[in-house]
């Protein structure tokens, strides 16, 4: 493993994604709040005309109104409060619908609206909203990715790989962009739309924002036609770490420690005020080697400024046959 430095024994990585957005929104101590202002400027994963950037029509009072919000939960919406959903893409559906609703005081007109022909399903609309800016109906498609970059020997160009790899990024990017943003095309769309007394035609938007994570001891080019302001991250396998002697306490010379992030806390930069616990950091470690399921990491530096741990960056630590090709190295 290369570009690692040794203290007092344990390796760690020094060559990682530093990133600067990861302060951007830890003023909030709500964790919804703290997800909600994340989705509300976090750049996307897809380049399209079609893209929707939720900052562009943020009210002058938006941050104003999180701030109250994350002082007193229980008087705003019930998402803040509500426990999440235990699926991530659940999760986000309802911070999404907060963020159009009552942050941007958009129409929420449908959402999770099937389409049939003759009992097929064809698809589902995420949300249909009114635009007020222009009064425009617009169907969002909306998805939160995190991405690993992967690219064997003889490979024209590497392939990115959810954690579980029947995911990937430019399948995901095809679907979003030539099915399902143009469900509403359909005639059969527009005939529900119609039943419903809902004007057409409808625009396309795709909301995608995520992250890529980039191998840690191997250059890799971004995706093509990936925004190059994109939130990154790094990812290695668990063989590397092992042999850096970190399989307990993962410590890096300038005080950085490291601890599981567990749904919904992928979304966006976490922070705590008591110390990192080594041994959630070695158990979840241990599922990794045992279980063989990728694991994401937050590296957390301590503020010196109010004392809470605050992320740097992250890290996929993933079993060595990932992403499912006996590891040939």
């Amino acid at each position: 493993m290369t570009g690692t430095d040794q203290i007092n024994g344990l390796g760690y990585p020094a060559r990682m994604n530093r990133r600067p957005e990861t302060t951007a929104h830890l003023q909030y101590r709500v964790p919804a709040v703290r997800h909600l202002a994340w989705m509300c400027h976090a750049p996307q994963l897809i380049s399209s005309p079609m893209g929707f950037a939720p900052e562009t029509y943020l009210p002058d009072d938006a941050e104003e109104r999180l701030k109250v919000w994350d002082s007193a939960p229980e008087l705003g919406p019930e998402v803040l409060t509500e426990p999440p959903a235990r699926r991530l893409g659940h999760y986000f559906e309802r911070l999404y619908e907060c963020l159009m609703q009552d942050l941007l005081g958009w129409e929420v007109m449908l959402k999770n609206q099937p389409v049939r022909s003759n009992g097929i399903t064809l698809g589902e609309l995420d949300f249909l909203v009114r635009n007020p800016a222009d009064n425009v109906v617009e169907h969002h498609e909306i998805a939160v990715k995190f991405y690993l970059g992967h690219q064997d020997d003889g490979q024209a160009r590497p392939l990115w790989y959810g954690p579980n790899t029947r995911d990937r990024l430019d399948l995901k990017t095809q679907r979003l962009t030539d099915h399902q943003s143009q469900l509403t095309a359909r005639p059969e769309t527009r005939n529900l739309l119609a039943s419903l007394d809902i004007q057409t035609p409808v625009r396309p938007r795709i909301f995608m924002p995520g992250y890529l994570f980039y191998p840690l001891d191997t250059p890799l080019s971004p995706p093509e036609c990936i925004p190059v302001g994109h939130l990154r991250g790094d990812w290695l396998y668990i063989s590397d770490l092992d042999e850096m002697n970190a399989t307990g306490n993962v410590t890096a010379a300038d005080g950085k420690r490291w601890i599981p992030l567990v749904k919904p806390h992928w979304l966006g930069p976490w922070r705590q005020q008591e110390p990192p616990d080594s041994q959630s950091t070695e158990d979840a470690l241990a599922v990794v080697r045992s279980a063989g399921v990728p694991r994401l990491f937050a590296v957390l530096e301590r503020s010196p400024e109010d004392g809470y741990w605050s992320e740097t960056s992250r890290v996929f630590v993933v079993p060595s046959t990932w992403p499912g090709v006996p590891d040939q190295r």
